[in-house]
């Protein structure tokens, strides 16, 4: 009955239009007044969806803002212009400021057993084009996307396979989506509160004129030619990318939209006429009306924006540029530098590759007392102190205080600085043979040198190395420092030619109570120490290596019971359990966590934090802190 009730209460919220569900007088846009009075666009009250998200920003101590302003912000490489999706954060489902899911495109979304989901559309929500949004769009995606063999050979994304079996979908209306497993599938919505969402959604208005199923042979030619690709498959895929951003056609939900043209330093995103979000004065979000993104060199973001030139800035921003920051600001420079938290599980991390193609070196890394006496023989203090003034959380790879599931031992695990453990613990190994110099030697004969790859993006990762040479040396072991590309050392990574790599910690280093521990397991490419493994689990056995070392199995066999778990305290027993071996094995060798992020904010720009995270996962970074709800104030009056 209470189910019931609850279907009833949704579809009446859906079936209610704007002026029965709120008494709000919807107000036109100043940007889109021109277009409206010409008739090249709906009004304003006619843009929106019957029932738009109306947010309560008393509620949340912001206030209420005005339409109008460029933003302007950088990125260092062109593809970067992606960042306006997780910047934008318009999900089906995402996070609040209290990291608790909730709709936001959808109108609300119902959970039947933890295996069936009723995702509710916005009645009269359109994409950016004004084209209806509606069920036809998850249909497309669903039987002429994810799985048309031609477009994805793997089949649909792995977040929807529960124990190898796919969700049965339907459509039973145009603003109803049903997607049903036989047993429950615990990632189903928080994965499409991601960072990098995995839009099981497409524009099929505009995309099926590039499909093979919705166009004539002869088109299809055609267009093929006008693109110069090599079939109908390649211009699909080059053109249906919505995480990249980069195709000006593509409809989107976002809040902001980008410009025709091609740029190649200087990228424009306008407001989206029909954004699904309003105030509760009626006026459409975003506040803002345009994002100016500019491609600068990584080195030049701090100087750029100590001169003002950033509106909105973090990225390209590290621990380093907090003081160069600090004093413009208080020489009168047009911005603020706040300190957010940052929420990645350490700022760096040492990743051995268990993966490594040499197989007597991989057999050393795989020896626990190996990596044991690496992250011992690292002096924390020392590092903390010289390149973080002591504000950094000295320990090994573990999630923060701030989240449910820290505990300060797996924190400390095997990261006090004790040499003399560490050199008993290679002594244990065998490796007892020294060059003159002090280096261990193999049983082969070689030195014992670690040869650590870096993205080169970052001066305290060389200069953190630099400290940890010295005292390895005192353990008998060399560093050798390579920097590469970020894209060549992830490729080197994944194939298995690298030894050692420094990365950051996991993304998420504040899971919620209902988060997957997934990351924690060998199922993915991207924990830099076991990428074979985590390419045999994505591609179902077909590429990478098949997990062998005990610990990682257990991993993934833990996180494969917390799919099935049926309750918080069994889910969070796994958690734990899953911590504590990484802590015990050092798969990640962590160096410090929750050293300030800096973020410089215009003094002119209103309703970002003062406190918050800085995090990729949960939250997207700016993304969760909802950007579209922040607005400048005129000149003269910050």
């Amino acid at each position: 009955m209470r189910r019931l009730a609850r279907i009833f209460a949704a579809a009446m919220l859906l079936a209610t239009p704007l002026a029965t569900q709120a008494q709000v007088t919807v107000r036109e846009s100043p940007y889109w007044a021109e277009k409206v009075a010409a008739g090249e666009l709906p009004a304003a009250a006619e843009r929106i969806p019957s029932t738009p998200l109306i947010v309560d920003l008393a509620a949340k101590g912001r206030a209420f803002g005005t339409q109008g302003g460029t933003l302007h912000t950088m990125v260092t490489r062109v593809k970067d212009i992606r960042q306006m999706v997780p910047f934008g954060y318009a999900r089906l489902v995402g996070f609040d400021q209290d990291y608790v899911l909730s709709a936001d495109i959808l109108a609300g979304y119902d959970v039947e057993e933890g295996r069936k989901f009723t995702l509710h559309l916005r009645p009269n929500h359109r994409w950016s084009d004004g084209h209806p949004f509606t069920s036809a769009d998850f249909e497309y995606w669903w039987l002429h996307v994810a799985n048309n063999a031609k477009l994805a050979p793997s089949g649909p994304p792995d977040f929807l396979r529960v124990d190898g079996e796919y969700p049965q979908v339907s459509f039973p209306d145009p603003l109803t989506v049903i997607y049903e497993w036989s047993k429950p599938n615990t990632h189903f919505i928080p994965t499409l509160a991601q960072a990098r969402p995995p839009f099981i959604l497409r524009p099929a208005h505009y995309l099926k004129q590039f499909h093979a199923n919705f166009a004539t042979a002869d088109t299809m030619a055609q267009k093929i030619s006008e693109m110069r690709v090599r079939s109908w498959a390649a211009m699909h895929n080059k053109l249906d990318n919505m995480y990249k951003y980069d195709n000006p056609d593509l409809p989107t939900l976002q809040p902001w939209m980008r410009t025709e043209g091609k740029a190649s330093s200087r990228f424009m995103f306008v407001r989206n006429p029909y954004y699904h979000r309003i105030d509760s004065r009626g006026i459409q979000l975003p506040y803002i009306d345009a994002v100016e993104m500019s491609v600068v060199g990584r080195g030049l973001v701090a100087a750029k924006s100590n001169a003002g030139e950033s509106d909105l800035q973090a990225r390209g921003l590290g621990f380093r540029d907090i003081s160069i920051l600090k004093k413009g600001e208080l020489e009168g420079g047009n911005y603020r530098v706040l300190l957010w938290a940052n929420g990645t599980a350490s700022q760096i991390a040492i990743y051995p590759n268990l993966n490594y193609a040499d197989a007597k070196w991989r057999k050393v890394l795989r020896d626990v007392r190996f990596r044991r006496a690496l992250s011992l023989g690292i002096d924390r203090r020392m590092i903390n102190r010289a390149l973080y003034f002591g504000l950094g959380q000295e320990g090994g790879m573990a999630v923060l205080s701030q989240s449910p599931f820290f505990k300060a031992d797996y924190r400390a695990a095997w990261s006090s600085f004790d040499l003399q453990q560490a050199n008993a613990l290679l002594d244990d190994m065998g490796l007892t043979e020294r060059r003159a110099d002090g280096i261990r030697l193999l049983p082969d004969g070689r030195p014992v040198s670690i040869v650590v790859e870096t993205a080169g993006e970052r001066i305290e990762v060389e200069n953190t190395l630099q400290i940890i040479t010295d005292t390895w040396r005192d353990i008998g072991v060399r560093l050798i420092l390579r920097p590469f590309s970020r894209d060549t050392l992830r490729n080197r990574v994944y194939s298995g030619v690298t030894m050692a790599s420094v990365w950051y910690g996991w993304d998420n280093g504040i899971p919620t109570l209902d988060a997957s521990p997934d990351f924690l397991a060998p199922r993915a490419q991207e924990f830099f120490a076991w990428p074979m493994w985590g390419q045999h689990f994505q591609t179902a056995g077909e590429a990478g290596e098949a997990c062998d070392m005990p610990a990682a199995i257990e991993l993934l066999k833990l996180s494969q019971d917390w799919e099935h778990a049926g309750n918080r305290v069994d889910r969070g027993a796994i958690w734990d359990r899953m911590l504590q071996i990484h802590a015990d094995q050092q798969f990640g060798i962590g160096i410090l966590s929750e050293a300030p992020q800096p973020v410089v904010v215009s003094r002119r720009l209103r309703n970002v934090p003062e406190v918050a995270f800085w995090a990729w996962e949960p939250g997207a970074q700016f993304g969760i802190h909802r950007p579209d709800e922040f607005y400048f104030v005129p000149e003269g009056e910050q």
